[in-house]
């Protein structure tokens, strides 16, 4: 599956984008942003506030509550700011 990273949520992961391969246990897009807190010191940084972090799954914003199965692309954005 392919992750992308947008603005400082990429900034500080260090990458736009990667592929991973995700354990069964991360069904929803919740549960996809708490495998990658675990994944590292810049993960945990990036995404400390989980609540923030808008999620798209094929290009459509989703809960955090919503699965994840068959997504081929999930999007992690921090909050939008107007202007």
């Amino acid at each position: 599956m392919k992750l992308i990273y947008f603005a400082w949520v990429r900034e500080r992961i260090g990458v736009a984008e990667e592929d991973v391969e995700l354990p069964a246990e991360v069904k929803t897009a919740g549960d996809l942003l708490n495998w990658l807190r675990a994944r590292g010191d810049r993960y945990l940084e990036a995404l400390q506030d989980p609540k923030v972090i808008r999620v798209a799954v094929n290009q459509e914003h989703i809960d955090h509550r919503e699965p994840i199965a068959g997504a081929r692309e999930i999007a992690l954005f921090p909050p939008m700011t107007g202007g």
